[in-house]
């Protein structure tokens, strides 16, 4: 599956805390993609270097936690995924909870590494569905402002947007999709936050996946 970015667009991605053999397997697969360009870097070069705007950080036993989120907290605008054998959810949990955006095990299929990089790279989450389960609702319970979780009344309209949003669609491409203009969506987005009761559009496609709210 390769990379459905924009003509002419480029994504630089950094390689954290990898092992040799890891390095070499995960260039043969990225670099095989035109759009792609790899740097194995360090922490320190990937706060300091802004053209890298997309990590994979390689998750060691412990998990280095702490650096993620110090990467997240000085990077806020940084892309992050994790690749680790799974070992269990929490793991995963804790990984999205210091600002990780996917979780890849180490045995996938290059095809679903780039379909990770894909969904993440388009603003969404990437990980088993029981995770995003279980994470929405921890967030769900710590919430300020609590989500109305049933009765939800959303016209044929805000149900198209919320179906192509849970399916990791971008702005633009929602906006290609119904024929209607960008500004509109985000109106749209706006709106459904509101009903739903979260305050960002992925905790909207997340409790939207996990609570079936796309499909009734």
């Amino acid at each position: 599956m390769p990379l459905n970015l924009k003509s002419g667009e480029a994504l630089t991605i950094g390689l954290v805390n990898f092992e040799p053999l890891r390095v070499t397997g995960l260039r043969s697969i990225l670099e095989a993609e035109t759009q792609i360009t790899v740097r194995v870097v360090s922490i320190d070069e990937v706060l300091a270097d802004h053209s890298i705007t997309f990590v994979l950080f390689g998750l060691t036993n412990p998990p280095h936690f702490d650096r993620m989120s110090c990467l997240r907290a000085q990077r806020p605008d940084l892309k992050l995924i994790v690749v680790g054998m799974l070992g269990d959810d929490e793991t995963v949990i804790d990984a999205l909870a210091v600002g990780a955006k996917g979780y890849v095990e180490e045995t996938a299929q290059p095809e679903q590494l780039l379909q990770a990089i894909q969904i993440v790279h388009s603003g969404s989450i990437w990980a088993p569905r029981r995770v995003l389960s279980l994470f929405v609702d921890r967030m769900l319970q710590f919430s300020t402002k609590p989500v109305r979780r049933h009765n939800h009344r959303f016209t044929e309209r805000e149900q198209q947007v919320l179906r192509l949003l849970v399916a990791a669609r971008s702005n633009r491409e929602i906006a290609q999709t119904l024929g209607i203009e960008e500004r509109t969506v985000k109106a749209y987005i706006k709106k459904l936050m509101s009903k739903v009761g979260v305050d960002n559009r992925v905790a909207l496609s997340l409790h939207a996946a996990t609570s079936s709210l796309a499909v009734d």
